[in-house]
């Protein structure tokens, strides 16, 4: 059993995470530390106790991992704390604000012999999963180019905005998605270029970003803007031989926002009108077009796989060196903002 406390008691601990641990009967959550009580805004879950002293999560003896879920401003600090009390530690994204506090987190959680990782569970995205399978497949031959797209039609948000902060931008909430998906599949890119904006002029925040990764002849662009009323495909994927296009996103997000949980059989799961489509030539000359149905997504994987490695010893699947280039990233573009 893996025993587990939370840090922070607001969206991303009641919507994130907490639907899919409470189904793992080899977890065990104990305990959530919120600042303050009065803000509470989500229900109570039964055998769970909340505390608003944080000596108390640290010092308590059962728990083996605490969850980090709150402002990104206050990851570093928390992870340091959790760590220095010998404990494991998950923390959600973006994983620190700057590369350099990740690898001071990563070097005293060496030292210490504790695990810490960043909470990438985008990895388990239906879509991206689906994407994979396709590709191995071989049937596209290949790869020449993919195109990853993570649109909204929000133009109220950076309307909003009249300062930046890089840490809070719309490149480190967004792109620590995406750009996390591409490092754990395809490693680290040949070179990258970097597209990063503020449509609406310099001292505003960042609204759009276009990352190119090159890996030898393949390029993977990874594109997110708050201004496109028509969401371009979540991916596309081209190859010598064909092509696969995945107009929609994982549903897991759709489902939980409408309080729709991960213990209804349907959860996530894509039906016909969602698959993608794959056409294709074969040897003969053929072309064929087909949709595939999609591999069914589960972002409680990165507990499974906390579990296998706090538990059992074996090596974490979300790997420092791989969030560390995220940052590297993240930072670079914000260089690069134009």
């Amino acid at each position: 059993m893996l025993t587990i406390g939370y840090i922070g008691n607001g969206k991303s601990t009641n919507r994130y995470h907490l639907p899919f641990v409470l189904q793992r009967e080899n977890i065990r959550v104990k305990t959530i530390y919120r600042r303050n009580p009065d803000h509470d805004s989500w229900d109570k879950i039964a055998g769970v106790h909340y505390t608003s002293d944080l000596d108390e999560l640290l010092n308590d003896q059962d728990i083996q991992l605490i969850v980090v879920c709150t402002k990104h401003d206050s990851h570093y600090e928390y992870a340091k704390m959790v760590l220095e009390h010998q404990k494991h530690c998950l923390v959600e994204k973006p994983f620190m604000e700057t590369a350099e506090q990740a690898r001071e987190i990563f070097a005293l959680a060496k030292e210490k012999g504790l695990i810490v990782q960043a909470y990438q569970n985008r990895r388990f995205d239906s879509d991206f999963l689906t994407v994979q399978k396709v590709i191995e497949e071989g049937k596209l031959g290949d790869l020449l180019e993919v195109e990853m797209h993570f649109d909204y039609y929000r133009p109220e948000v950076p309307e909003s905005a009249h300062s930046f902060d890089p840490a809070s931008s719309f490149l480190y909430a967004h792109a620590c998605h995406t750009l996390d998906q591409v490092i754990s599949y395809f490693g680290k890119p040949d070179h990258v270029h970097y597209d990063v904006r503020q449509l609406l002029g310099q001292g505003r925040m960042n609204d759009y970003f276009d990352l190119d990764l090159y890996y030898g002849t393949l390029k993977v662009s990874v594109k997110s803007s708050y201004f496109r009323l028509k969401e371009r495909p979540s991916f596309a994927v081209y190859g010598k031989n064909g092509c696969f296009v995945k107009q929609t996103k994982d549903r897991q997000e759709e489902h939980l926002k409408l309080f729709y949980m991960p213990d209804n059989k349907d959860f996530g799961v894509d039906t016909l009108e969602h698959y993608g489509v794959l056409t294709y030539m074969d040897d003969a000359g053929t072309i064929h077009e087909e949709k595939v149905k999609s591999v069914n997504g589960d972002y409680g994987r990165v507990y499974d796989d906390l579990y296998e490695a706090v538990i059992n010893g074996k090596d974490k699947t979300i790997t420092d060196e791989q969030t560390l280039l995220q940052m590297e990233m993240l930072e670079t573009g914000i260089r690069n903002l134009q």
